[in-house]
């Protein structure tokens, strides 16, 4: 019961990681807050966390979280742990990137998750943590991957940049990157068509020293670690969960 009676956020918390995560939150005592983008998903997985309270929001859309702080606000008065895990997958060769696809992706993983951490900041208790969900994308150089890798990297940047900033008020700011991972989000990687999903799959399986993908469980413990007080003396840190991609 690491989370007893704790605040919690996970914004992108309807699916994948983000699910387990607030799960795993609920589970140790947690009062979880999520949000995200499908109405049904969101119903779903609060439906399996006792207590929780999920909110429609865009992170896309700078301001579309304020319904769920205002709920915490009313109904805590602060926030102990934020979670941010929104995020989009997008491929396309370099010299087919259009500033519009650039955009639509950094809006998401980088402008959006940057804002929302900004908005949730003045709620955010004096020693709470925040967690942000990189990608080892962020180190890797894979052909056709440079707007989420761009993005991821410059997530990256901002954590490190308010672990500084954040520290005189206790706040610890870590991230966790994953490494292929079997979330809906492969099912909606943009630039990959339905029937290509299982190609690359394949791909990313073979990619991983372990031979295999990992779940969203096992990228959900690493998140609840550095949320919680037995990661006390730790910030600022980019925790590879990746079956040895970045460091075999």
């Amino acid at each position: 019961m690491r989370f007893s009676d704790k605040v919690v956020l996970v914004i992108g918390g309807n699916s994948g990681i983000g699910r387990a995560a607030a799960a795993g939150f609920g589970a140790e005592g947690a009062h979880v807050f999520l949000t995200g983008r499908d109405r049904r998903t969101i119903d779903e997985t609060v439906a399996a966390i006792p207590g929780a309270r999920g909110f429609r929001a865009d992170i896309a859309e700078i301001g579309s979280g304020t319904d769920v702080l205002a709920a915490i606000e009313a109904a805590h008065g602060k926030l102990d742990i934020l979670f941010v895990n929104a995020g989009i997958g997008a491929f396309a060769p370099a010299a087919e990137v259009t500033p519009e696809q650039w955009d639509h992706v950094h809006n998401v993983n980088l402008r959006g998750c940057f804002f929302a951490i900004q908005q949730a900041l003045p709620l955010l208790a004096d020693g709470g943590a925040i967690v942000i969900t990189g990608s080892i994308g962020a180190v890797a150089a894979v052909p056709g991957n440079v707007m989420y890798a761009a993005a991821k990297a410059g997530l990256r940047a901002v954590a490190r940049t308010l672990a500084a900033e954040l520290v005189g008020r206790k706040i610890r700011v870590n991230m966790v990157s994953p490494g292929p991972t079997e979330t809906p989000i492969i099912n909606r990687t943009e630039g990959v068509p339905a029937d290509a999903v299982p190609g690359l799959r394949s791909i990313m399986t073979e990619a991983v020293p372990m031979k295999r993908m990992g779940a969203p469980e096992e990228i959900a413990r690493p998140v609840l670690f550095l949320a919680s007080d037995e990661a006390s003396f730790i910030t600022g840190i980019d925790l590879y969960v990746d079956g040895g991609c970045v460091e075999l």
